[in-house]
Order: C-alpha cells, then sequence, then structure tokens
C-alpha cells in the first residue's frame, strides 16, 4: 500500500492510536530515566498500565483528557461524578493550570505520594472488576413463608 495515500475508517484509526501510544511510551522512557522514580517497584509494568488506561479515555486523540473523558472513565468505573467534582479533580492533577489532564501529569499524579480521588479509583478498579459481589447464576429458589 502506497504510503501517500489517504486512509480512512478503521485504519486512519489504528495509526492515529499507534501514534499516540509511541508519544506515550516516549513519556514513559522519561519517567524510567528519572532518578525520582527509579526506586519504585513494578515501574514498567505500571507505565504500561498507565499508557493503556490513558489511551483508553483520551477521547480527542490530542494527548490530553477532558472533562468528557474524565467523567466517562468515572462512569465507567462505576464512580459517577458532578462537573464540579470533576473539575477539583482535574485541578488537583494539574495544579490548577489546565482544564485537561495531559500524561505526564496523570503519571506523576499516579505515582505521586498524594492520594487523589482519581488516583484511588483507579488503583482498585482491577480488583473491582474481578468480583462483581454478586453469585453467579438463577437465584435460589424461595417459597411463600421466606418472603418479606
Amino acid at each position: 500500500m502506497p504510503s501517500n495515500q489517504n486512509l480512512q475508517g478503521g485504519k486512519a484509526f489504528g495509526l492515529l492510536k499507534a501514534q499516540q501510544r509511541e508519544k506515550l511510551e516516549e513519556v514513559n522512557k522519561e519517567f524510567m530515566e528519572d532518578q525520582k522514580y527509579r526506586d519504585e517497584e513494578d515501574l514498567q509494568e505500571k507505565l504500561d498500565s498507565f499508557k493503556n488506561k490513558y489511551a483508553e479515555f483520551d477521547l480527542n486523540d490530542q494527548g490530553e483528557i477532558d472533562m468528557m473523558g474524565m467523567k466517562r472513565m468515572m462512569e465507567k468505573l462505576g464512580v459517577p461524578k458532578t462537573h464540579l467534582e470533576m473539575k477539583k479533580m482535574v485541578s488537583e492533577a494539574t495544579g490548577g493550570c489546565s482544564d485537561t489532564i495531559n500524561y505526564r501529569d496523570f503519571v506523576k499524579m499516579m505515582l505521586g505520594k498524594r492520594s487523589a480521588v482519581l488516583k484511588l479509583v483507579m488503583m482498585f478498579e482491577d480488583k473491582a472488576n474481578g468480583t462483581s459481589g454478586k453469585p453467579d447464576g438463577p437465584p435460589p429458589k424461595r417459597d411463600i413463608t421466606t418472603l418479606p
């Protein structure tokens, strides 16, 4: 396939996502080389996980998660938030200087010692996804005497 041909649909989207992941991987390399984060255990695995999560919720593919991306993320994680709560989270992650979270701010927040709301939700997401708390299969049969 010639490289000068215009890509459309899924191919263009796949190429865009590949480019986005390359940019995020460059930032991950910076964190791997940073002395401040060398002590972090399983740093490479954490950065890969952060990269995948960030790419999933970067709706506009501009390299930043905006309010709608944050809202979607929190709803998908089962913790819907109001607009004001979302603004507070973004402000906390960026230090109040932006309405969007870029990947560097996201990784700093996730690796940082501060306990941000988003950090806590993201840390426990995998545990919550593993167990639904509901029993599998049909409900047990009950007779009329056991009903409330």
